[in-house]
């Protein structure tokens, strides 16, 4: 039996490690500080900056004496009504972004004149794009996914390049160790990471019972052929195979990687964060630890050959993905100068490795957890603990938690008895009786939420104080022949019609076409995932208050509809005026650009495998947001060569909080879906939901500068250098809490835009 939870190395990577070793001795006089080329650090020509996702500059024109000098210099409206979570990328003078009705547009980044737009890409990945460019620089390409098929883009003209893959794609679907037919969702929602001629690639195949497995996949970045897999769910006679029941790798999903994949360009080794088998919060059909699930999975980037892996979670029940980027950096701890790898997690904790053995720079017990009570369920006995750094956020809901802040006197009552029945606590299995999360299905940590400053050790993480209120309930799946699934699809479109008609009419329009109330919603089905819709319906988001009365099964209907009817009224191409040099993407066969349902109950099983009768579900059970006393979110600030806490701060501050006399609370959910910049001179730019920016003192966390977006913020922010000047730019395209205009605060500094979904970039005063 493979044993899940030690460091599991490949002896055949040795050779190849060693060989990195000594080139490393005979170039290290070329480098400084462990860092990459340092031009690296002056761009933003990779998501996350640099193939190393540390989002580090190295700058020293805005500082902590010149930061109220910072100005408004140019804001892109997108002209339409879609929340965009697209990071801007820039090479040379061009940023590139997503924009009026999803089309990718080139600007100036010095002045936001458009360039060219590659119109209606709708279905593109969401958070952004990968580049890439030849020595010479004679071809230059961007490459992204877009329904389930992978594409290139010539950067300096906006055509699509007909060369790549197959008349110009590459269909994602193959490969994934399922009938092509049965898949619905291959590409990943985070942009792949470039490492020589080739694109690292996760995937991000859905959350449900038969989910397909999450592989890690390259491919050439000019031909687009395939260069290799790694199965997550491994096969028969791989490693990990025999840490899942036999016929597991034939019916097992997710263990996929959707966050950010960090490259270490110097050896050469992909550090991958993998998220957890499907079905997440209840596995009695996969017995076991369940490798490569939860795992920090470190692979030789040019052959996909294992090197070493380390579990995080074992047989994970919680949801407990590993979505943050890991970090590289040079610590030093007794006088040795170590160069490490360490991954925030969704539960709080930070777990660093050394970069080439994957050995811990500080002790991590196996710690006894308790079992499940559900039927055929088997927790793993004991769940990694790291000894240091400690964690930055509670682990547990007590009591004692609970807040007044909005809540009477009857609710703080109501809400101490619900919590004294429930169950929870750390690895606390979730069972049918109602089980706490803390941190919840949303983390703790999140994609986008790590930095750090490589040289120096320290490594910068936001996150959330969000619990989740799990209880499994049996639910008989809905699956057969293509009648029956489509059968149960109408009456799902049918009841929500309904639902629709009674909660949504009157604000969105009989037409999802929106009223001066609300949102137009045309395209959000396909946009938008049910998850996200979830959090939205059940806690609100800017103006629509939440609606805590409608189920997850209710908003499941409606989602159904909402997909339905955005697909008989959208059209794939729309008129748009400009620059347009193409449209669409390349030319696709129709079963890739016809939208296929998620069966979030999932799939049948194959013939003759032994698996459990009965499928248990819970939601998210993120609705309760403010229930918790603050802070709501936090930025903690790590000193990796102590393994400490140095400092730790409230993130934002909550704009309903406020008006009731509470400062420095963080914002709920204030930063997932957000990232921040790590500079050089010791400033942290960071961004929070509620459409605030803050510039803080990486000395100490504190506040130096903060402005306010015209929108709220959904995606990293972006620093580049052009002609000398560095820019600031952001994504404010999510609609916020609350207006800058009826919301201004007397500390609050810079010109303001005007309350229009927008890309903003900020300079100093010339």
């Amino acid at each position: 039996m493979n044993t899940p939870f030690k460091i599991g190395i490949s002896n055949s990577s040795w050779d190849g490690l060693f060989f990195v070793v000594v080139c490393l001795i005979l170039v290290s006089g070329c480098q400084s500080d462990g860092l990459q080329e340092p031009f690296e650090y002056q761009t933003w020509s990779q998501y996350g900056g640099s193939a190393d996702q540390s989002k580090y500059v190295i700058q020293d024109q805005i500082t902590r004496e010149n930061l109220h000098q910072l100005e408004l210099l140019w804001v892109y409206p997108t002209q339409d009504e879609q929340s965009y979570q697209h990071s801007p990328l820039v090479v040379d003078s061009l940023m590139f972004v997503q924009a009026r009705n999803g089309s990718l547009v080139a600007l100036h980044a010095k002045t936001g004149e458009e360039i060219w737009i590659h119109a209606n890409l709708q279905g593109m990945t969401r958070r952004g794009l990968s580049y890439w460019e030849s020595e010479d620089k004679s071809d230059q390409r961007l490459l992204f996914t877009i329904h389930n098929t992978l594409q290139a883009i010539d950067a300096r003209t906006g055509s699509s390049i007909l060369s790549f893959g197959t008349n110009g794609y590459v269909d994602l679907r193959a490969g994934m160790g399922r009938p092509i037919e049965d898949i619905t969702r291959a590409a990943p929602s985070t942009p792949g990471t470039i490492f020589e001629d080739l694109l690292i690639l996760g995937a991000s195949p859905g959350e449900s019972y038969l989910s397909a497995p999450g592989y890690v996949r390259a491919y050439h970045v000019i031909s687009g052929d395939h260069v290799w897999t790694f199965h997550t769910v491994p096969r028969p006679g791989e490693f990990g195979n025999d840490t899942w029941p036999k016929d597991a790798y034939r019916y097992a999903g997710g263990v996929n990687c959707w966050g950010e994949i960090t490259i270490d360009k110097q050896r050469g080794i992909a550090y991958i964060p993998l998220g957890s088998p499907t079905y997440d919060y209840y596995g009695a059909d996969r017995r076991g630890a369940n490798l490569f699930g939860n795992c920090l999975l470190a692979l030789n980037a040019r052959t996909g050959e294992r090197i070493w892996h380390f579990q995080t979670v074992h047989h994970d029940l919680w949801d407990y993905d590993l979505a943050t980027a890991p970090q590289l950096m040079t610590v030093r701890i007794n006088g040795q100068e170590i160069d490490v790898v360490s991954v925030a997690t969704k539960q709080g904790f930070v777990f660093t490795f050394d970069r080439e053995t994957g050995s811990p720079v500080w002790p991590i017990e196996e710690r006894k957890v308790p079992a499940s009570d559900m039927p055929g369920e088997e927790t793993w006995p004991t769940q990694p603990i790291p000894s240091k750094p400690p964690p930055f956020v509670r682990q547990e809901v007590t009591v004692d938690d609970i807040s007044d802040v909005f809540l009477s006197e009857e609710e703080v009552r109501q809400w101490k008895d619900r919590v004294a029945r429930a169950k929870t606590g750390l690895y606390t299995p979730i069972s049918t009786t109602e089980t706490i999360t803390m941190p919840g299905a949303t983390g703790g940590a999140n994609w986008g939420n790590s930095a750090s400053n490589p040289s120096q050790g320290m490594m910068y993480v936001m996150s959330q104080e969000y619990p989740s209120f799990y209880q499994l309930a049996e639910r008989v799946p809905v699956y057969g022949n293509d009648n029956q699934a489509r059968m149960a699809t109408v009456q799902s479109i049918e009841r929500g019609q309904q639902l629709y008609t009674l909660h949504c009419q009157l604000c969105h329009g009989n037409s999802l076409q929106g009223t001066a109330l609300g949102t137009p919603l045309l395209d959000i089905g396909r946009s938008i995932d049910f998850s996200h819709i979830t959090q939205v319906v059940q806690y609100g988001l800017g103006r629509m208050p939440p609606v805590s009365s409608l189920t997850e099964d209710q908003i499941s209907d409606i989602h159904s509809m909402i997909r339905d009817l955005s697909e008989k009224l959208v059209k794939d191409s729309v008129t748009i005026d400009g620059p347009v040099v193409a449209n669409g993407g390349v030319t696709l066969p129709g079963e890739l650009l016809t939208p296929r349902s998620y069966n979030r109950a999932g799939a049948e099983y194959p013939g003759g495998v032994a698996v459990p009768q009965k499928r248990y579900y819970t939601g998210y059970g993120l609705g309760f947001p403010y229930i918790l006393k603050p802070p709501w979110s936090t930025l903690t600030a790590y000193d990796l060569n102590t393994g400490t806490i140095r400092w730790q701060i409230p993130l934002g501050e909550d704009d309903l909080a406020l008006e009731k006399g509470h400062r420095k609370t963080g914002v709920p959910n204030g930063s997932q879906r957000n990232g921040m910049i790590v500079t050089s001179n010791g400033l942290i730019f960071s961004s929070v939901t509620n459409g605030r920016i803050y510039a803080f003192d990486a000395k100490d966390g504190s506040i130096l500068w903060r402005t306010r977006a015209p929108c709220g913020i959904s995606s990293i922010p972006a620093m580049y250098q052009i002609d000398g000047q560095v820019f600031l730019a952001f994504n404010a395209t999510t609609p916020s809490s609350s207006s800058w205009n009826q919301d201004r605060s007397e500390n609050d500094q810079g010109d303001q835009p005007s309350q229009e979904r927008s890309y903003i970039v900020y300079a100093l005063r010339e």
